[in-house]
């Protein structure tokens, strides 16, 4: 309940008493929470103030509403820690998720020169070109296309790329990864990949680039990724220095 004598604005202990209920799953994912007039009366405030409560929290992605219907609880964001280099598969595996992927495109192609320059091979040198749809628990999550130098992995197959390539490249070719460089950039989804994430087309999307590197230095993968923001954070703990 609120507590009107706090400091902490009275929306604000709303959203944090909504917040508890959904972690306790007295409201679980898709139930729809009670009526802006129900919550007033239940918070003994106006509903001005509950409107403003979950207007905040449909803008954190914790809700949503549908026109007509109501507001219903969100699936909760999947959250990836900047830290630390993991493949799609192995961040999955440790949030207790199934990941699987749809493989799109499999083939070899001529290296455009922004691919060359960043995998440090000449311009025009083949390369593997692989776009996936990554699933956790069997609903899209991203759109993944990678590119490999073909000189590096010269037997790479359809069978491989649709398990976990960081595996393959650690365990099977005995060479580990070291670091990666990736950029982080908000856009929208156009038709294309709102129809193969589910989503409506100009829904926010995350846009990544990541150039990854063999312990050794060598640059082995480029990675163009679309993530659903709406079921995708990253987060960071960060220091002053």
């Amino acid at each position: 309940m609120v507590d009107k004598q706090s400091p902490l604005p009275i929306y604000y202990q709303i959203e944090e008493e909504l917040k508890q209920r959904i972690k306790n799953k007295e409201f679980k994912t898709y139930d729809m929470i009670p009526s802006e007039r129900e919550l007033s009366e239940t918070f003994d405030v106006s509903r001005m103030t509950v409107r403003q409560a979950i207007t905040n929290l449909v803008n954190e992605g914790v809700l949503y509403r549908e026109k007509g219907r109501g507001t219903f609880v969100a699936e909760e964001k999947i959250e990836q820690p900047l830290q630390g280099l993991t493949s799609f598969t192995e961040d999955m595996k440790t949030r207790g998720m199934e990941a699987s992927s749809k493989l799109l495109t499999f083939e070899k192609v001529n290296a455009p020169l922004d691919i060359s320059r960043k995998l440090e091979i000449k311009e025009e040198a083949p390369v593997y070109k692989i776009q996936r749809i990554r699933y956790a628990d069997k609903k899209p999550m991203a759109i993944e296309t990678n590119f490999l130098s073909a000189a590096m992995f010269p037997e790479l197959d359809e069978q491989i790329v649709l398990g976990s390539l960081y595996s393959y490249i650690e365990k099977m070719k005995k060479q580990p990864i070291g670091k990666a460089h990736q950029m982080i950039e908000a856009t929208t989804a156009d038709e294309n990949q709102a129809a193969l994430l589910d989503i409506p087309v100009d829904s926010a999307i995350l846009s990544i680039e990541r150039h990854s590197c063999l312990a050794d230095g060598t640059p082995f993968e480029v990675v163009k990724s679309s993530y659903r923001a709406d079921r995708y954070k990253f987060i960071s703990d960060i220091y002053r220095t």
